[in-house]
């Protein structure tokens, strides 16, 4: 199985890149921008991995990954890289930053998505697995708008690829874990951080290997699993 994993060198990516090439049948394409050192660390480790260098903030970077897939030819994409969001209040985030926001996060993953189904749709199968986060339900974090919206906005994509391309033997899920310390969430303030562990009903966070292993049910899964949105949260909103 050919599988490829935009911003897969670090945190959830990495993990779930590991997870999948263990299996040696599968050949691993991942993306990754800016340090190339753990990008580098994961091809030593795999030799059934390969890394692509694509920048979400700049379109021809993200053209050349979309016309890539005439030759990568991969059977499952997984959406997983996000940029950094402005952590503030609704009322005090302008317009500039949403339209940013959607311009660096949301169109790179139509662009990379449609390149994905039109080659799935020649091949008559494949699979689309977006990433998204727990935030989304219940109530949203305070700071979080700009993220929680861009989720939402993929969480709805990840539905309409659903219902337009089943009947070609595609399928579109997503994964919605809850909070894990990553390079993503490294400015947590460990205050905060000691008390959502308190309040858990585990008495611990979420790691990105228990997540990865999700991805990795997702990739091998019957088409009739289509259209679900997988919370990973232990239960804490039902």
């Amino acid at each position: 199985m050919k599988i490829l994993i935009t911003g897969g060198s670090g945190g959830l990516g990495a993990a779930t890149v590991r997870k999948l090439a263990v299996e040696k049948d599968n050949i691993i394409y991942f993306t990754w921008s800016g340090s190339s050192e753990s990008a580098s660390q994961l091809t030593s480790e795999f030799k059934n991995c390969h890394a692509i260098h694509c920048d979400f903030t700049d379109a021809a970077s993200v053209g050349q990954l979309a016309e890539s897939f005439g030759s990568l030819l991969p059977d499952v994409l997984i959406n997983n890289a996000s940029l950094p969001f402005q952590k503030t209040y609704l009322h005090k985030t302008d317009v500039e930053t949403f339209t940013s926001s959607f311009e660096n996060n949301i169109v790179p993953i139509i662009r990379i998505t449609n390149a994905a189904i039109a080659q799935f749709r020649k091949n008559k199968s494949g699979k689309i697995i977006n990433i998204l986060s727990a935030a989304m339900i219940g109530k949203p974090p305070i700071g979080w708008a700009e993220y929680v919206a861009n989720k939402n906005y993929i969480l709805s994509l990840s539905k309409s690829w659903a219902t337009e391309n089943i009947k070609f033997n595609i399928t579109s899920n997503c994964v919605s874990p809850s909070f894990m310390e990553t390079k993503f969430t490294s400015d947590t303030d460990a205050r905060v951080l000691e008390q959502m562990i308190d309040s858990h009903p585990l008495k611990k966070l979420l790691r990105p290997e228990e997540v990865a292993d999700a991805i990795f049910f997702l990739t091998n899964c019957s088409a009739h699993i289509n259209g679900i949105n997988l919370i990973i949260n232990a239960g804490v909103e039902l």
